[in-house]
C-alpha cells in the first residue's frame, strides 16, 4: 500500500519535510548548552536543493549539503567579533545602521535532498545532518569541527 497511514489532520502526521526540519532544530539543540551564547544571532534555514551552478569543496561530493552566508558584521553579536555600537533600533524590518545598511544575521541553510540522498536511514540522516550544521558553524566561527562537538565525525 502507497501513501499516508496516518490522515493529515492527526498530530502524528509530519510531512519529510517537517521531520527533516526537526532534525535540523535537534542539531542545534544538541549544540546549546554550550554554544547558547553564539547560536542565539544564527539562523537556521532548509532548503530543498543548491542553487543551480553551486559546487562543493567538500570531501563528501560534489553536490554542496549546506551554505554559509556570514550575514553582517554590525549585527550585535556577530561571531567575527566586529560590532557597531551605533545601530538604530529595529523595527519591523530590521535595524539600520547610520549608513542605511540593514545588517543581516549569520545564517546556516541545510539542503534537505543531497543530504536525504546520502543518508540510508533515519539515524544516519540525524547525524549526517548534526555533522554539517557542526561544519557550517565552525566554519562561521573559524574553528575545527571537532572542537565545537566531541561527536563530531569526519569519516570521509
Amino acid at each position: 500500500m502507497r501513501g499516508a497511514l496516518i490522515p493529515p489532520g492527526v498530530p502524528l502526521h509530519r510531512t519529510r519535510a517537517e521531520r527533516f526540519d526537526d532534525l535540523v532544530l535537534q542539531a542545534v539543540a544538541r549544540l546549546e548548552p554550550r554554544w547558547e551564547a553564539q547560536l542565539a544571532n544564527i539562523e537556521f534555514a532548509v532548503e530543498e536543493i543548491p542553487p543551480s551552478g553551486a559546487v562543493s569543496s567538500s570531501p563528501r561530493g560534489p553536490v554542496p549539503l549546506s551554505r554559509l552566508d556570514p550575514g553582517s558584521p554590525a549585527m550585535p553579536g556577530h561571531p567575527s567579533g566586529v560590532r557597531r555600537d551605533v545601530l538604530l533600533r529595529p523595527d519591523a524590518a530590521g535595524a539600520a545602521s547610520p549608513d542605511g545598511a540593514v545588517p543581516k544575521p549569520p545564517r546556516i541553510v541545510v539542503y534537505r535532498r543531497p543530504l536525504m540522498a546520502r543518508a540510508e536511514g533515519e539515524d544516519e540522516l540525524s547525524e549526517l545532518v548534526f555533522d554539517v550544521v557542526i561544519e557550517e558553524f565552525a566554519r562561521l566561527l573559524g574553528l575545527d569541527p571537532e572542537d565545537v562537538h566531541p561527536d563530531y565525525a569526519d569519516d570521509e
